[in-house]
């Protein structure tokens, strides 16, 4: 699963926007939601998921930043993860880009591996 627009669904903290200041010809903007480019936009973005998916994060999923991967061994335990992670995301207001999201594959490509039943493998 992929998010939608992942570091632009992470609201500025007031006190922080004018640090995201950019000026124009005509005028002065500033962010309201986290720009792609902060030095520190990833690990703040990864700290997210990391404290959305509290416990699920290797035992039920595997996170990147705004990529998300589910993994079980049958489908009825699948399913159960999915909606678990599903509530998560739904809890944090978070939302899924769905052309970027497969459900139910033997086999995923993720971060140049290939994920399967035979476990993690270096994608060729």
């Amino acid at each position: 699963m992929d998010l939608q627009s992942g570091y632009h669904q992470v609201a500025m903290d007031e006190r922080d926007r004018e640090k995201t200041t950019f000026t124009t010809r005509r005028e002065t903007y500033s962010f309201n939601v986290m720009p792609f480019g902060l030095c520190n936009a990833p690990a703040t973005f990864q700290r997210l998921m990391d404290c959305t998916m509290r416990g699920l994060n290797y035992e039920v999923c595997l996170i990147y930043l705004e990529d998300i991967i589910v993994f079980s061994a049958d489908v009825p335990t699948h399913l159960r993860r999915l909606e678990m992670v599903l509530a998560c995301l739904r809890k944090a207001k978070l939302k899924l880009k769905l052309s970027e999201c497969s459900f139910l594959q033997r086999t995923v490509e993720f971060l140049e591996y290939r994920v399967s039943e035979n476990g993690v493998e270096t994608d060729e």
